[in-house]
Formats: C-alpha cells, structure tokens, sequence
C-alpha cells in the first residue's frame, strides 16, 4: 500500500500559550494534506462534479488522537493513505510526523461519503475512482 506524504510549516501563529502547536491546527494539516493527495491524483483546481462525480463528497467524521507535542516552529511531515474504501465512503489514515523519525506526534482518520449532489444521499464511487485509490488503499469493503 503507497501513501502520499507533504512537508508542512509549523509558524509561531499556529503556537498556543505553551509554544506548541495548537490542537485545532493538526486538522488543518490533515485538511491540507489530503488536499494534496487530491492533486496529487489529478484533482487540481475547479471542482467540475460532470466529469469527475466522485468529487462531491461530504466528511462525515473527523478523528484525532495527539500522541506527543509538537514544541515550536519547525517543520512536520502528514501522511495521508486510504485506509478503507467502501462503496459509498472513504476512511483516510492520518499521521503527522518529526522530519527525521518516523513516530507520531499525532494520528486520526477522516471518513468522507460520496453523496448525489441534489439529494444528499450516499451513493457508490464510480469504478474509476475505485481503480485510481487502490494502490493507496489498505482494506476494500463493499460496506
């Protein structure tokens, strides 16, 4: 199973009291990360649901769990991978990482769910969306 990885930039504003690195930011370096994995796949720019319907999805559940802290500015590595697909949802495997170790400051998941634009709904990905994540997937169910 391939994963995605990016470097991001801890700044002195992303700091809480303590100088380090405020537990509301690690979502936003998953929010980032994952956004990368996106383009990385080629899903860069506009959103154009009629060619790409796979596009419209909606998070369903955002998990976290802070392992050790991240103290001052610096750099960090996230990891993103698909940890399930399903037929109509997405679990993402996360971790945020030092530049030099492989051990978690934090790790969490992500769950989206591809919906119908109109109704809301949960509806299955497309097959070629199936066939695009499947390098990075760990576990396929048909949930």
């Amino acid at each position: 199973m391939r994963f995605h990885e990016t470097l991001h930039g801890v700044y002195f504003d992303d700091l809480d009291a303590f100088h380090i690195l405020h537990n509301a930011r690690y979502l936003l370096l998953f929010e980032h990360a994952i956004g990368s994995f996106w383009r990385h796949l080629g899903w860069a720019g506009v959103l154009d649901f009629n060619s790409h319907p796979d596009q419209y999805h909606l998070v369903r559940a955002n998990h976290l769990e802070y392992k050790r802290p991240v103290v001052g500015t610096g750099q960090v590595r996230v990891r993103v991978w698909v940890d399930r697909l399903g037929r109509s949802s997405l679990t993402f495997g996360l971790r945020v990482m030092p530049l030099d170790e492989d051990v978690d400051f934090a790790s969490g998941e992500r769950v989206v769910v591809r919906v119908d634009p109109e109704t809301k709904r949960p509806v299955p990905w497309t097959t070629g969306f199936r066939e695009q994540l499947t390098a990075y997937t760990r576990e396929l169910t048909s949930e």
